[in-house]
């Protein structure tokens, strides 16, 4: 169990190679992101915090989405991270600008594919599945109108499908119902491309093309942001290259606000290793 105790604003550049990164979101999506760094950096340590106490995001206002933000960022600071990781979109557009303002480390955010997928389409159609909160954040809607050129975009708010998720509920027919509810508004628009705007949903992509069809194109964002995650380590020098046989539990650990064994179970399935859930204690910043 861990504290996290006030911080300052500003904290120390962390140029140890071999120090961890941390991966964090609301809940359980940005293991989606989390694997695929895992993947592509296999060197590498990874903290990964669900902030499942407060989840969903999606559904709470800037400033409380901003303070949660802040505690986190901050407890991986005092666990002595590198460089950070906001695993979830709504957190991103939400409260990634005064986050790196605050700190000097390489903060590397999540958005949604927009870009590539207005390149891809071939009808001109396309899809963002969102939170609500993704969908009334006017950082996202801005992103938006900047990369659409002609396209028609339709953005699709999906409340209740990350609560489903979090609650080990991604193969129940609630959740396939509720699904099928959002994709038929979309489906009714002629897309042919959708960019999946939550790192939860990637989770569930294979159902996506079960209910539109195989020939529908899903855009998601794991592997670029690893990517930019990686430019980032090298281009400030703390990219570890070190070949290190670590067993799981201490090249990757996972802490929850709200630590549970089902929580636990739905985390090792999601990216298949066996988890050892931590708790993790915050406490809000000062003001």
């Amino acid at each position: 169990m861990l504290v996290n105790t006030t911080c300052a604003d500003t904290f120390f550049k962390n140029d140890t190679k071999s120090s961890p990164i941390g991966v964090f979101d609301s809940g359980v999506g940005g293991l989606s992101i989390f694997n695929c760094i895992k993947a592509q950096l296999p060197n590498e340590q990874l903290i990964y915090v669900a902030d499942s106490l407060y989840a969903p995001y999606g559904d709470k206002s800037d400033q409380e989405i901003t303070d949660r933000v802040n505690v986190i960022a901050n407890t991986l600071l005092k666990l002595n991270c590198k460089a950070l990781v906001v695993a979830c979109n709504t957190a991103t557009v939400t409260a990634i600008d005064q986050l790196r303002l605050r700190l000097t480390i390489p903060i590397i955010g999540v958005e949604p594919a927009i870009k590539p997928a207005v390149m891809h389409s071939r009808n001109r159609n396309i899809g963002i599945l969102t939170t609500q909160a993704t969908a009334n954040n006017k950082r996202f809607l801005t992103l938006v109108d900047k990369y659409k050129l002609d396209t028609n975009v339709h953005i699709q708010p999906c409340p209740g499908l990350v609560e489903l998720i979090e609650n080990n509920q991604l193969h129940s027919l609630a959740f396939d119902n509720l699904l099928t509810k959002y994709l038929n508004v979309l489906k009714e628009k002629q897309i042919d491309t959708i960019v999946l705007g939550c790192t939860h949903y990637p989770f569930f992509a294979h159902k996506i093309k079960e209910i539109i069809g195989n020939n529908i194109t899903i855009m998601e964002t794991a592997l670029p942001v690893t990517e930019q995650l990686k430019r980032q380590l090298l281009k400030h020098e703390i990219l570890n290259n070190t070949v290190e046989s670590l067993p799981h539990e201490t090249q990757y650990q996972f802490f929850s606000s709200e630590a549970n064994e089902e929580l636990s179970c739905v985390m090792s399935t999601l990216i298949n290793i066996p988890i050892n859930l931590l708790a993790l204690i915050t406490t809000k910043p000062s003001t």
